[in-house]
């Protein structure tokens, strides 16, 4: 099944380190979804169980989970992770 985001090594590491350290209960795996922005739409990650409304994918050995009404905003996207002196985060493009 293709998915329809990817995800970058780097931001794939950081997120099984979130996984590992900052105490995400099993059961729980990687949203991505999408929210208002102004004109358009801006997109947020977090942690969450599976709903009935969701498309599971695994990316990595990561459990992603999109809600069906966003896969087409999310096409195409690439989540990588900035770390730089000026910031670190995730970021898509």
């Amino acid at each position: 099944m293709d998915t329809p985001v990817s995800i970058s090594e780097k931001a794939l590491e950081e997120i099984k380190n979130i996984l590992r350290n900052k105490g995400i209960p099993d059961g729980y795996g990687l949203r991505i979804a999408t929210k208002g922005a102004g004109c358009g739409v801006g997109f947020k990650l977090g942690f969450d169980k599976k709903k009935e409304t969701d498309k599971e994918y695994f990316l990595g050995g990561v459990q992603v989970l999109i809600q069906k009404r966003e896969l087409l905003f999310l096409a195409g996207k690439k989540i990588e992770f900035y770390d730089e002196a000026d910031g670190r985060g995730f970021v898509f493009v």
